[in-house]
């Protein structure tokens, strides 16, 4: 499955009575709220030594993802569009790829 697939097959668990905007607000809430939950098995992992749960970490990472791809549908773009934007800019930052030194000299 490509990412546009992904998409349009996830979209189809939206809600189809809502604007745009409203979309766009649902996904960028759920969002944050999907990201904390993948923090919060981090942190408990992290800080209070529990074992890492990668199948609950994957299940809420899935979360994350419909919610990015609610947001880009709701933008009217595809998803594979946004992926390659956000390739675009990585290239610009680190065309030799990441290290801290070019990070704190990078142009944008």
């Amino acid at each position: 499955m490509d990412a546009n697939e992904y998409q349009v097959l996830a979209m189809r668990t939206r809600r189809a009575d809502q604007t745009p905007e409203q979309t766009l607000l649902n996904a960028v809430l759920g969002l944050n709220g999907e990201a904390g939950e993948v923090a919060d098995i981090l942190k408990k992992h992290l800080h209070h030594s529990q074992p890492l749960d990668t199948d609950k970490l994957c299940d809420e990472l899935g979360d994350v993802l419909w919610y990015v791809a609610q947001a880009s549908d709701a933008l009217g773009i595809c998803l594979a569009d946004i992926m390659q934007m956000n390739l675009d800019k990585l290239q610009r930052r680190y065309p030799q790829g990441f290290s801290p030194e070019a990070s704190l000299h990078r142009q944008e």
